[in-house]
């Protein structure tokens, strides 16, 4: 079947729903909890790609990994740091905090290929990220007190690495080294997986608890995260992170109607501020390009 661009576009809904699960699934576990959430995510994960990636891929690509060279293993360490931060915030905080704090990555990835190697940025992104600073600033602010504020700084470790990481592959893209990101994700999850067992000792998961964290591991990353990477093949980069920003609206959605998580006001508007200027800078960015 040929990705067409309108397939693409449904695909990468599909993605994004997929996705989404995390928050609502993560709120009916029973005895896992923090770190052992995290090491069975990524463990399921990891088996998961080790079955797609040969058949996708064919054998070959362990010998890819193996002779990878440094780029992909700092990717890989850069997934790790996503998929464990990702999960430990969602055991801190609500799934709207985490998944708003997520929707700055776009941003974040910008300011930081201006930072280290040197990507001009319009005024445009500029202001959206000044924008997207003051609406997390403002769920940061408004959570002192609660004591969620700790969810939300560990989740600003997903955006920062995934800024991290897609710098560093676009620097060794410049230089003529190809990451491929899906085996990058098996290095991650593995390490992810490796780093949080000691931590999570004793496991505790129950019977339940090991089928809803399989559902994540295989249905919520590893099948999304190669779908997701055909869709990069046909869609601008733009149209993903536009795509992507539905996460954010089925998540909450999710959360709020299968575990009545309702979020907060102060969640809501930081919500609004952020993802409001990723809209806008896209847009302006799609149509700038478009006009040339």
């Amino acid at each position: 079947m040929t990705l067409t661009h309108g397939r693409a576009v449904w695909m990468m809904v599909g993605v994004t729903l997929m996705w989404a699960t995390a928050g609502v699934v993560t709120r009916h576990l029973e005895g896992a909890r923090s770190f052992e959430v995290t090491f069975w995510r990524s463990a399921f994960t990891a088996l998961a790609l080790l079955v797609v990636l040969p058949a996708w891929q064919g054998p070959g690509v362990f010998s890819k990994i193996r002779h990878g060279g440094r780029a992909l293993w700092i990717s890989g360490v850069c997934w790790s740091v996503m998929f464990t931060a990702f999960m430990v915030a969602l055991t801190l905080t609500s799934t709207a905090n985490v998944l708003v704090t997520l929707a700055a990555g776009p941003l974040l990835t910008a300011l930081a290929a201006r930072l280290f190697i040197g990507h001009r940025l319009p005024l445009r992104t500029w202001l959206a990220i000044a924008a997207a600073g003051v609406g997390i600033g403002w769920m940061y602010g408004t959570q002192i007190g609660n004591g969620e504020w700790l969810g939300t700084l560990v989740a600003l470790c997903v955006p920062i690495a995934g800024a991290a990481n897609w710098t560093s592959v676009q620097h060794a893209n410049a230089q003529g080294q190809r990451i491929d990101l899906v085996p990058a994700v098996l290095i991650g999850a593995v390490l992810s997986s490796l780093l949080t067992l000691p931590l999570a000792w004793p496991l505790q998961a129950t019977d339940r608890d090991l089928t809803l964290l399989g559902f994540l591991g295989v249905f919520q990353l590893a099948i999304p995260c190669v779908m997701s990477v055909l869709c990069a093949r046909v869609l601008s980069a733009p149209e993903v992170s536009l795509l992507a920003l539905l996460e954010v609206i089925f998540g909450i959605t999710l959360a709020w109607l299968g575990a009545g998580e309702v979020p907060g006001a102060t969640v809501l508007t930081g919500g609004a501020i952020v993802v409001g200027a990723l809209v806008a800078n896209e847009l302006v960015a799609m149509r700038a390009r478009r006009a040339g």
